[in-house]
C-alpha cells in the first residue's frame, strides 16, 4: 500500500528523522533518540507533526444531534471555544474510536479522530446521519502541530496575539499564527501530560509555520519529536492508544472511560453500556509498574501469585522519566486495587510488578 506523505515530509527527512509507515502515512518516529526527545518535552519544549490525524466538520441544525447520538460524552454541555474528549461506542459493546469534539457554535463542530480510523469513522458517522447535519472530511487539507512542554506557551506566544496564558485546558481560539491569519486554530490540548498547544493550519502554510515555531523556540531549546517519544509520554500519563488499549472489543466501562460516558442522553448502545456500569464488568484497564527489572510489552500475559492468568498487557515501555518498566493492561477486577502484586510473563519468566492508579507518572 502506498503511504501518504505529510505536507512537510521533506523538512523531516532533511532534519534526519527516521521515517516509518504508520496509519497510512510516512511518519517521523524519531530524530535523535526517544529518551532525549521524551525529556525535551517533559522539561522544555518539543514539536510534533501529527498531521496524520483526521478532521471532520459537522455543521447545520442537526450537527449537535448527530454528535450526541454517535458519541458517549454530553456535547450539549460544551460552550463555544471548548473541546471535549469522548468516544464513539459501536453496537456490540466496543469502541469505534476515541476523539475530540471542538465546538465553534451551535451549528458548527469539528471532530478530530485517530489516523488509522479516518475512513472507518467517516463511514460510521455518515451511516448514522439521519439528522439534518452536513459533514465534510477535511483531513487531507489540514496540518496539525503539537507544541508540548512547560516552555510551550512562551514559544508560541511570540507568534500570536491570542493570550495563551488566559486559555484554559481543553479550550481553543481561532487567531493568527506567524504571518498566517487564515483559519489557524490554537488549541490548549495535547497527548503528553506536559502542557502545551496544538495548532491546526492549512497544508499550504505548514512549512512556513513549522520553521517559524522552530525559530521562535530556538532560545528555549525546542526540538522536533517523533512518534516514539509520543508513545512513552502518553503511556506515563495513562492515556489510551486506540488499537492497543481500546478497540472494537473493549467497552468504555472496562477502559476506565466511564467519566466520558453520560447517560443523560441517548446514544448508540447506551442501554448495554449502562447495564455494564450498574452491574460491573469482569475486567478493567489498569496501570502497571514493574518491581523486577523488565519491560511489560503488548500481548504479555499477567499472572496472580498462584500462577493463574488474570489478564494481558496492552501497552508497555521503559519509562524515561521513572527509569522502570511501565504498562497498561486489562486484568480481572479482583486484582485492580492499586498496590496489588501481579507478575508479567516475560520470556519464560514471571517478573514481579504492581497495579498502580493512573496516571503512572505522578506529578
Amino acid at each position: 500500500m502506498d503511504q501518504k506523505k505529510l505536507a512537510i515530509n521533506n523538512i523531516h527527512v532533511k532534519s534526519g528523522a527516521k521515517m516509518m509507515p504508520f496509519a497510512g502515512y510516512m511518519m517521523p518516529v524519531r530524530y535523535s533518540s526517544d529518551i532525549e526527545e521524551h525529556k525535551t518535552v517533559r522539561e522544555g519544549v518539543g514539536i510534533f507533526d501529527v498531521s496524520h490525524m483526521g478532521e471532520f466538520m459537522v455543521e447545520g441544525p442537526g450537527a449537535l444531534d448527530l454528535i450526541q447520538y454517535v458519541s458517549s460524552n454530553d456535547a450539549s454541555k460544551l460552550v463555544n471555544g471548548q473541546v471535549q474528549y469522548t468516544c464513539m461506542p459501536n453496537d456490540r459493546g466496543g469502541i469505534v474510536d476515541d476523539l475530540l469534539v471542538y465546538k465553534f457554535n451551535d451549528e458548527k463542530f469539528m471532530l478530530v479522530v485517530n489516523a488509522s480510523n479516518i475512513e472507518k469513522d467517516w463511514n460510521w458517522i455518515n451511516d448514522h446521519n439521519t439528522f439534518d447535519a452536513v459533514t465534510k472530511n477535511i483531513s487531507e487539507d489540514i496540518s496539525l502541530f503539537a507544541i508540548q512542554g512547560p516552555k510551550a506557551a512562551e514559544v508560541i506566544q511570540k507568534l500570536t496575539e491570542v493570550d495563551l496564558s488566559g486559555m484554559k485546558y481543553y479550550t481553543f481560539k481561532k487567531g493568527s499564527i506567524g504571518n498566517i491569519t487564515d483559519g489557524a486554530i490554537i488549541s490548549a490540548t495535547g497527548y503528553t501530560g506536559a502542557g502545551g498547544f496544538e495548532i491546526y493550519i492549512y497544508n499550504e502554510y505548514a512549512a512556513e509555520i513549522w520553521k517559524a515555531i522552530m525559530y521562535a523556540g530556538s532560545d528555549a531549546g525546542i526540538k522536533p519529536v517523533g512518534l516514539g517519544a509520543r508513545d512513552t509520554l502518553r503511556l506515563e500519563m495513562g492515556y489510551c492508544l486506540y488499537g492497543n488499549d481500546i478497540d472494537e472489543t473493549t467497552s468504555p466501562i472496562e477502559a476506565g472511560l466511564g467519566w466520558i460516558t453520560k447517560f443523560t442522553k441517548h446514544f448508540i448502545n447506551d442501554q448495554n453500556i449502562q447495564k455494564q456500569k450498574e452491574e460491573g464488568v469482569s475486567q478493567k484497564l489498569v496501570g502497571i509498574e514493574m518491581v523486577d527489572r523488565g519491560i511489560p510489552r503488548q500481548g504479555y500475559e499477567i499472572f496472580n501469585p498462584d500462577d493463574d492468568i488474570i489478564g494481558r498487557v496492552t501497552s508497555g515501555t521503559m519509562s524515561p522519566s521513572m527509569g522502570i518498566g511501565i504498562g497498561m493492561g486489562y486484568i480481572k477486577v479482583d486484582y485492580t486495587v492499586p498496590g496489588t502484586e501481579v507478575f508479567i510473563g516475560i520470556r519464560n519468566r514471571k517478573l514481579k510488578a504492581r497495579v498502580v492508579k493512573l496516571p503512572i507518572l505522578k506529578k
